[in-house]
């Protein structure tokens, strides 16, 4: 009797071998791929390799087996049909500039970062699809409330996996999953990957005034506001207001915000009690994207005519011109005059509906014959 033919496992590279990349090679193994991580530091590549450990950003969880690690690129990248990237974000371009003599011809590229590039302003996937040689369709990010060190313990989470093409979203997500982590999937890119820096930002905010010590009614209203930012912001820019309610939105918000296991939130805190934005750089053993990203988010709101004035409030603080328990009183509100929470509140006022020009814009890109998200 002839023994059942076994369809071999999809070779998958990520490139990146700190928390989250880790994190996300685990994911991938566990759910049957056969993954290979590259890790700029040999040290790490043979610990993981040999020992099934990364002891310096998940400590105490135990890998799988059947994940390989490697300081080589090429290796790495040999054979692989997706290519996962968990890099900071600042130094995406090199990375991928030294990796695509090695990308396979028909490789799909996958941004796992929540990032803007400082000098260029453009999102992960723009920086991909600038640098490599490749379409929009071969492109897709992963986000949502994913703390790296809940989900390599196996806590149950959800993300959401997003590209121009919904048949590559789906190859993505089909791909990304296992028993405790779950995948959606949605063709809004900008949105997806928007909500991924904005909510960043604001759990900066949050952790500064809870490293001042103001309580939850504070951070309470700083999420709520700050998610009225973040939807206007990337409506301007072209995303779809429903996904800054979903995972990539108000999901990965809430998590990042209440989490001590969220670095911009740490860096925050730390701030909020009295370092320096040098000190805190210094204590973070890991990037953390928002302190990057607050310049370049402001630029691209200008440019749109968006008020984000939490998010100018916070750098002001980096800059050392705010104190921060002078924050709260400015963050909740981007105005002195009484203004509409909701549009049908007050829909002329110019300065504060912030919700309402996001609502308004998603009615006027469908009028224009935009189309909306698929899934999330």
């Amino acid at each position: 009797m002839a023994k059942p033919v076994v369809a071999p496992r999809t070779r998958v590279a990520v490139l990146g071998a700190g928390s989250w990349g880790t994190t996300f090679a685990k994911i991938l193994a566990d759910g049957g791929a056969d993954v290979m991580i590259w890790a700029r530091r040999p040290e790490l590549a043979r610990e993981i390799q040999e020992a099934k450990r990364n002891s310096d950003y998940l400590p105490g969880v135990n890998l799988p087996l059947s994940l390989r690690s490697t300081a080589r690129l090429e290796l790495a990248l040999l054979g692989a049909e997706q290519v996962f990237v968990a890099v900071p974000s600042q130094s995406l371009r090199a990375t991928l500039t030294s990796a695509e003599p090695y990308l396979g011809s028909e490789a799909i590229v996958v941004s796992l970062m929540k990032g803007v590039e400082k000098g260029t302003d453009l999102r992960m996937s723009e920086v991909i699809a600038q640098t490599l040689p490749i379409p929009d369709e071969r492109i897709a990010v992963v986000s949502g409330p994913n703390l790296a060190l809940e989900i390599a313990k196996q806590q149950p989470t959800a993300a959401v996996v997003s590209s121009t093409s919904l048949e590559t979203a789906q190859r993505v997500a089909t791909l990304s999953r296992a028993p405790y982590f779950r995948t959606f999937v949605n063709t809004d890119v900008i949105g997806t990957e928007f909500g991924g820096v904005l909510k960043n930002l604001i759990a900066v905010a949050i952790g500064i005034v809870d490293g001042v010590g103001y309580g939850e009614n504070t951070k309470a209203s700083i999420i709520t506001r700050g998610l009225a930012e973040m939807t206007d912001f990337a409506v301007a820019h072209g995303a779809q207001v429903e996904t800054l309610s979903g995972l990539a939105g108000l999901g990965d918000l809430i998590a990042t915000c209440q989490s001590p296991l969220s670095r911009n939130n740490t860096a925050g805190r730390l701030l909020g009690q009295g370092f320096t934005l040098t000190d805190v750089v210094k204590q973070m053993n890991q990037t953390t994207e928002g302190l990057a990203s607050v310049a370049p988010v402001l630029e691209l709101a200008k440019a749109k005519g968006v008020e984000m004035p939490i998010v100018e409030q916070v750098r002001q603080v980096l800059d050392g011109t705010l104190k921060p328990r002078d924050m709260a009183p400015h963050l909740t509100t981007d105005s002195d005059e009484p203004q509409g929470e909701r549009s049908l509140d007050d829909r002329s006022n110019q300065g504060g509906a912030a919700v309402w020009r996001s609502i308004k814009r998603a009615f006027d890109q469908l009028r224009d014959g935009g189309r909306g998200s698929l899934r999330d």
